[in-house]
């Protein structure tokens, strides 16, 4: 599949991001790209968040990629059920928080919880960072298995933004022109 024969929907995680973001960069560079919002990034609902990635999904006149960060990842898998007509062929998960750890102390996460454990009903790729400071690699792995998704080490990356150093990310940006270059658009 090509980006041109989807519609990616990019899923920001807490705070909404900022202009130097990668996925905000990847919302205005890829001319199929939109980004599904909420009202409150500081406190992203979940059950409006899953909402509005449902309502976003049944717009779109084309296949669609799921493209989350964060909470927008968590987001994902919580609407995952809704979104089992196979209209969404894929979705690109990155720093997935652990909202069950016992430090998980913001008030989003108990919102959260419990996190689902149902393998996706689309193909997917979760990436993880070694050093990412919400949540310890063993816990994004064992999420992966659980979903059925592909693992993709990042290393030390920390929580993939521009703090971490991921401002523009081309090497992200290639790892999804692949992973899109695996689904199939039909």
């Amino acid at each position: 599949m090509k980006s041109s024969e989807a519609t990616i929907l990019v899923l920001p995680g807490l705070g909404g991001g900022t202009d130097g973001h990668w996925y905000e960069r990847w919302t205005s560079g890829l001319r199929t790209a939109e980004r599904v919002d909420v009202d409150d990034w500081s406190h992203p609902d979940r059950d409006t968040y899953v909402a509005a990635i449902v309502a976003a999904v049944a717009k779109s006149e084309r296949p669609v990629v799921l493209v989350g960060h964060g909470y927008g990842s968590l987001a994902v898998v919580h609407a995952a059920p809704k979104l089992s007509d196979g209209k969404v062929r894929g979705a690109f998960l990155t720093a997935v928080p652990d909202v069950q750890e016992a430090t998980a102390t913001h008030k989003v996460a108990e919102a959260y919880r419990p996190v689902p454990r149902e393998p996706l009903p689309f193909p997917s790729l979760v990436l993880a960072s070694r050093n990412d400071p919400h949540c310890a690699f063993e816990v994004a792995e064992d999420l992966a298995g659980a979903w059925g998704s592909r693992l993709v080490d990042l290393r030390e990356s920390g929580n993939v933004d521009p703090d971490s150093g991921h401002g523009p990310w081309p090497e992200g940006l290639m790892t999804f022109g692949k992973f899109l270059g695996q689904l199939t658009p039909a």
